[in-house]
Formats: C-alpha cells, structure tokens, sequence
C-alpha cells in the first residue's frame, strides 16, 4: 500500500518513522510501524488519530524498545474496507487486537502505551491477558462506563444521536479530523503536522471509520460495545499490580479530569502527571515533557520504593 496522497503538504512524511510493516488481520490489511529493538512497546491510537500520533515517541523510546504502533483497520495506512466488508465496533476492534498480537509472537511481556478508544481497545485485551503485560502508560482514555453517571459533551451526542447529519458532516466535509486538529490541541499544529493527521482520510470512503467510532461510543446497555466495556471494568483490578502511568490533558471535553480521577481511584498506586493547560492531542502540546517522562518511568525497577516516589501526582501547566 502506498503512502496517502499528500500533495497538499508533502513534508509530513519526513516526520514519519521509516518502518511500516503490513499483516493480514481478520481479513483485512492492517499496517504498523515497528521500529527498534528489545522489550516490546505496543502503541494503540484512538480516533481520528492514527500511527502518525506517536511518531516523536517512537523515535525516542526506539533506542531501548522495540516500539510496535498499529493503524486500526479503516485508519491511517491500514486497509479502509465498506460497512458491508467490516463491522466497526468495538468487537472488531478487540479481535483484530488480539490477532495481531498473537500473530507477532512477542517473547516478552509488553508495555501498553495507549490514547483515547486506544485505551478501550488495549484495556480489554490486557485484562484477558494480565501475564502478557508489563506495563500501562495511558492518556486520555477510558476502560469503563463514564464516570458517576457523566454524560457525553453536547458534540458527541449531536454526532452520535443524529446520524444523517453525523454522515452527511464526517464523511464529506471530514469534520471530526478537521475539527480535532484545532479543538484537541492548545497550542496550533503546525502546517505539515496537521497535514499528517489528515492524509490518510482524504476522501469521503476513507473517512467511514472516523465516523462509526463515534457512533459506536458505548453510553447505554442498547449500544453495541457496552457490555464489553462493563467486563472490562469488571476486570480491571486485574491489572491493579502492574506499574502504571497516565498522562493527562487537561483541556480535553471528553475526557476531563473526572476520568483521570476515576483511573487514580482504581490505580491508587499508579504516577499520574496532569497538564492542566494541556489539550487532548497530548503529545503535541507537551510533547517533550511527555516523552521524557515515559523513558524515565520505563527506565524505572519496579521496586516498592521507587514506585512511592515516582507516584507523587503533580500538577504541570505552562509552556
């Protein structure tokens, strides 16, 4: 597969790791970055991101880490098949996890860096497979139903309960990619950085998984995911002796603090860094702050004495 058409903004790809791989995955043509060498580090984005997300990431934890970054089926440079060819639920989206998964044949446990649906995704693998896991650095994302009953940001559910006017916008005027590149972020994206986030939904057909993320956001027991995501939240004390890290946003409408306060009562145990000034696209608003505190808490032993001091929750705004 080649790389999507960037005739508008060419640079982009010079950000990009240089190391695309593609395997076939529940019938479909998944890509993924694989780069470095030594314990895995499996990286999930959400939505509409891609692989692109991670980029700066990659390269700096790729030194020491074999860093894997998967494009999701209909995302980035991974196969974009119709609605009659894939279901596009979150069912879906666990199985081709786990396929991929059992297909690379990683001798090592693996650290779970995950963002956004990334996090639902990788979550609900992870706690079938609580051996499989070294550790879990998460930012801005959920495994569970929203907290004490919160409800969805007007946006969503105006994209989610009307879904005419959800297609006729997404897929024509690719609103969610657009618009995230400017609501998700505090400090503007520059020209070629916003230009890779889009690339790969160019067109109306590639811009479907976009759209059917939002519409199978899991709130009510009707929705097709929600009883995934109830035993996953179930489940979630299984991972409760993993060392683990979030990473938050501050300025994200969807998930706020509230989430953040919900994953730290869960993980008591757990550092946690909030940007208070930060937006949802955190790794481009704090992008070198962020990485930096990734390396150091995988260069971490997990000893007790260790985690005590790394925990301590600090509040980082700014510049």
């Amino acid at each position: 597969m080649s790389l999507p058409d960037t005739s508008n903004s060419p640079e982009w790809e010079q950000r990009y790791p240089k190391a695309s791989s593609f395997m076939e995955v529940n019938g479909h043509r998944m890509h993924y970055l694989d780069q470095g060498r030594g314990a895995p580090a499996v990286m999930v984005h959400g939505n509409p991101t891609w692989s692109f997300f991670f980029r700066d990431l990659i390269t700096a934890l790729s030194p020491e880490f074999r860093c894997i970054a998967i494009d999701h089926i209909g995302c980035g440079l991974s196969a974009k098949p119709t609605s009659s060819e894939y279901g596009f639920q979150l069912k879906e989206r666990i199985a081709d996890f786990t396929l991929f998964l059992k297909k690379l044949a990683l001798k090592k446990p693996v650290t779970l860096i995950a963002h956004d649906w990334g996090g639902m995704i990788a979550m609900a693998w992870a706690v079938q497979n609580p051996e499989k896991v070294a550790r879990l650095v998460l930012m801005n994302t959920t495994a569970f139903l929203p907290p004490a009953g919160k409800k969805l940001p007007w946006q969503l559910r105006l994209l989610k309960g009307f879904p005419g006017l959800a297609r006729f916008a997404v897929l024509n005027f690719n609103l969610f990619a657009k618009g995230a590149c400017h609501l998700a972020v505090r400090k503007k994206l520059p020209p070629d950085v916003k230009a890779g986030y889009l690339a790969p939904y160019n067109t109306p057909r590639n811009r479907l998984a976009t759209l059917r993320f939002v519409q199978d956001i899991p709130v009510r027991p009707r929705d097709p995911g929600y009883y995934i995501v109830c035993e996953t939240e179930k489940r979630l004390e299984r991972l409760s002796g993993h060392p683990c890290l979030f990473i938050w946003g501050g300025r994200d409408f969807v998930f706020d603090k509230d989430y953040l306060d919900e994953w730290r009562r869960r993980f008591p145990h757990a550092a946690a860094h909030y940007f208070e000034e930060a937006g949802h696209y955190i790794l481009e608003d704090e992008s070198n702050t962020v990485i930096l505190l990734i390396q150091h808490f995988l260069a971490t032993q997990n000893t007790k004495k260790e985690n005590d001091v790394f925990r301590d929750f600090r509040v980082l705004g700014g510049d």
